[in-house]
């Protein structure tokens, strides 16, 4: 058992790493796009990577919690909501895009302003708990 939540840990963190490496990602693809079309496409590409890293955090998270007989700490709660958090984000990211007008001029620009926010908030969210669990 103490095998299955040492590599859990280290999977876990890795995993962590690969969320910022995408949201970071997604916040480069973001600034550097000028073409709405271009950027919903590489978007809708990119999109599932994203949700597979995230999902793959919450699997070792649910594998330590199990090896730790569901033992529910601050911790485990908050990086629980954290991760809810994080899908509505995306979630409200995604359907934003589908909303642009791809007619109307500054559309685009408004969702970039939107978007490039929640990104802000998602790195930070992620920075954050990492920071507080290092500690």
């Amino acid at each position: 058992m103490n095998e299955m939540y040492e590599m859990s840990i280290v999977t876990h963190y890795y995993s962590v790493i690969g969320v910022l490496a995408v949201v970071i990602g997604h916040l480069i693809m973001l600034i550097k796009a000028k073409d709405v079309s271009k950027y919903a496409r590489a978007f809708n590409i990119s999109m599932p990577l994203g949700m597979m890293v995230l999902s793959a955090v919450i699997f070792t998270g649910v594998v330590m919690m199990t090896s730790k007989h569901l033992d529910f700490t601050l911790a485990n709660i908050i990086m629980i909501i954290i991760a809810v958090i994080m899908i509505i984000l995306e979630n409200i990211r995604s359907s934003s895009l589908k909303d642009v007008n791809k007619e109307e001029k500054n559309a685009f620009e408004n969702y970039k302003k939107v978007a490039i926010k929640i990104l802000l908030l998602e790195t930070l969210l992620i920075l954050s708990i990492s920071a507080w669990m290092l500690r």
